[in-house]
C-alpha cells in the first residue's frame, strides 16, 4: 500500500487511545505457533461493535510480508445490513515504551458497509523496526496496541441558496433528512432597503 496515495498520515503523541488498547505478552509465540492472525475481543465505539484484527508475520495477501499488518473490522456479531453504512477515520497506535509515546497511523475518512466491513493498513511497520528493542515497541517480548475510531454521523440537515433573476430576493432551501428521504423547505426572502423579509412558502416533494 502506498501511504501517500491513500492518504495516511504518521503522528507520535503521547495521550493513549481513547477507545481500546490491547497488549500481548510473549509476542514471539504467536509465530512459533503458527498463528498467522490475532483477533481482539469485540468492542464498541460509535453505537457499533468492532474488532482489531492483527498480522504478526504481515497479510502476504495484501503485500503485506516482512511488516506488522493491522484492521479493524465489523465484529461478525452485529454486521451491517444491506444498504446500511458506517462512515469513520480510524487511527491505530503501537506504543513506544521507552520514550513513553506512541506511534500513530491515520487514513482518509473510510466507508464500512456489508461489501466492505474492515479497513487496515497491510504495511503497518516493517517487522525489523517492531522486532528491534532499541525502538522500544518490542520490549521483554510485550507490545502494546490501540485503536481510535471517529464515527461520522450525518445530522440531517443543509441548504440550497438560489438567487432569483431580475427580482430583489432569493430563495433559500433547508434540506432535512429522514430515514433514506431528503425534504426541502422552500422559503423566499425579498430584500426591501437594507432589511430581509423571510416568510415559508411551500414544502417540495421528498427527493433522494
Amino acid at each position: 500500500m502506498d501511504e501517500e496515495a491513500y492518504g495516511i498520515t504518521t503522528e507520535i503523541r503521547e495521550v493513549p487511545p481513547a477507545q481500546y488498547v490491547f497488549k500481548i505478552e510473549s509476542f514471539s509465540l504467536l509465530s512459533k505457533n503458527n498463528i498467522d492472525v490475532y483477533e481482539t475481543n469485540e468492542f464498541e465505539a460509535g453505537d457499533q461493535k468492532w474488532r482489531l484484527i492483527l498480522y504478526p508475520k504481515g497479510d502476504k495477501s495484501r503485500n503485506g510480508g516482512d511488516h506488522l499488518s493491522i484492521y479493524l473490522a465489523i465484529s461478525k456479531s452485529t454486521p451491517l445490513k444491506v444498504g446500511s453504512e458506517i462512515n469513520a477515520t480510524v487511527r491505530f497506535f503501537v506504543l513506544d515504551r521507552i520514550r513513553d509515546q506512541y506511534l500513530t497511523k491515520q487514513g482518509r475518512a473510510t466507508r464500512f458497509h456489508v461489501m466492505q466491513s474492515q479497513w487496515g493498513i497491510p504495511r503497518f511497520m516493517p517487522l525489523a523496526t517492531f522486532t528491534d528493542p532499541s525502538n522500544g515497541y518490542l520490549i521483554d517480548d510485550t507490545c502494546v496496541f490501540g485503536v481510535e475510531i471517529v464515527v461520522i454521523k450525518n445530522s440531517g440537515l443543509g441548504e440550497c441558496f438560489t438567487p432569483i433573476e431580475g427580482r430583489c430576493g432569493y430563495i433559500r432551501g433547508v434540506i432535512r433528512q429522514r430515514g433514506t428521504k431528503a425534504f426541502q423547505y422552500i422559503f423566499v426572502w425579498p430584500i426591501q432597503g437594507n432589511s430581509i423579509l423571510g416568510r415559508k412558502l411551500t414544502q417540495a416533494s421528498p427527493f433522494g
